[in-house]
């Protein structure tokens, strides 16, 4: 990490990149660098670029860069595993670019790359980078909710099993700076009517295959139809995560211009690979993906399906 320190303390101007659709972990280590390095290089001028996620907007929402400000700056690119991904294609405007990231390597874009995929968020990371540095840095509380936020909701609250005891390690080192677990909590935990009308709707309709793939459609009418944000429809994932006999689960979900996106997450098998058949990728037990077309659904559940056989097989063995 000191390649990062010495990328940090040369550069007047630092820009922080995120991925399109943020999630928590890529706003949380956005605003959680940010107000680090605000903190203790006040003199530097630190700017947050790219797209915004409403259920965590209480973390702060990212400002207009001009381009100009990418001259000579220093762009540090965060949970986003290739460049394509990125929501501000302009770090190529940089004088130096690093890539901090925790999902498996795909592409090594940027001038140096910073890759840990043991760490269930890139927010940890974020605080292992903080801990590297403590003896002369201090962490802001604002630090230390954004990157709280992070972690909770990359590992699902701790429940998943990328969490380690570095893990837990680093969220206590961050409740030493005065992270309110109440706060956070009501903030993730709420939801509007129309949500919950959704949830409702997932329920009876989500299906199931032969051999245990369970799995949910929305096209653009349905979530159009009960009036709520794409962030709140794909969230639903997790609305048929508990089902028994399911380790394998997805929504499938139409965006605008009939983009078809998939989140696909397991209990058991390693679904990245079968990710990577549709365009996407990501961790062995969390992937997204996506469809040309719905016609491609029924080659999708039928391949996910497989996947669920041959992993309930080996455990008979």
């Amino acid at each position: 990490m000191q390649e990062i320190i010495k990328q940090i303390e040369s550069h007047q101007t630092i820009i922080l990149h995120g991925h399109t659709r943020p999630d928590g972990d890529c706003i949380g280590s956005q605003y959680g660098l940010y107000h680090l390095l605000k903190a203790n290089y006040p003199q530097k001028n630190i700017y947050v670029t790219g797209q915004t996620s409403e259920y965590v907007s209480f973390l702060g929402c990212p400002e207009l860069v001009l381009d100009d400000v990418f001259e000579g700056a220093l762009c540090i690119c965060l949970d986003c595993a290739t460049a394509e991904r990125l929501s501000d294609q302009r770090y190529t405007k940089a004088d130096y670019t690093i890539k901090i990231d925790h999902h498996i390597p795909i592409e090594d874009y940027g001038d140096y790359q910073y890759v840990d995929t043991t760490a269930p968020a890139c927010c940890q990371l974020i605080v292992e980078l903080y801990l590297a540095n403590q003896d002369r840095w201090v962490m802001p509380k604002e630090a230390a909710m954004a990157l709280y936020v992070g972690i909770c909701t990359d590992t699902g609250r701790f429940k998943f099993d990328s969490v380690t005891a570095k893990t837990f390690e680093c969220a206590a080192v961050l409740m030493r700076f005065g992270v309110d677990l109440a706060y956070i909590d009501n903030q993730l935990s709420t939801e509007d009517l129309n949500t919950l009308k959704l949830k409702g709707y997932v329920l009876s309709n989500f299906k199931m295959s032969e051999n245990g793939f369970a799995y949910i459609c929305l096209t653009r009418d349905v979530v159009n139809g009960f009036g709520v944000s794409d962030e709140d429809a794909a969230a639903q994932v997790s609305t048929i995560s508990t089902i028994e006999g399911c380790p394998v689960w997805a929504l499938f979900m139409e965006y605008p211009e009939n983009e078809i996106r998939i989140r696909l997450r397991s209990r058991g098998p390693v679904i990245n690979k079968l990710a990577e058949q549709y365009q996407g990728g990501g961790h062995a037990k969390a992937a997204g993906a996506k469809l040309e077309n719905w016609d491609q659904l029924t080659g999708f559940v039928q391949k996910a399906d497989e996947l669920v056989c041959l992993y309930k097989d080996s455990l008979k063995k």
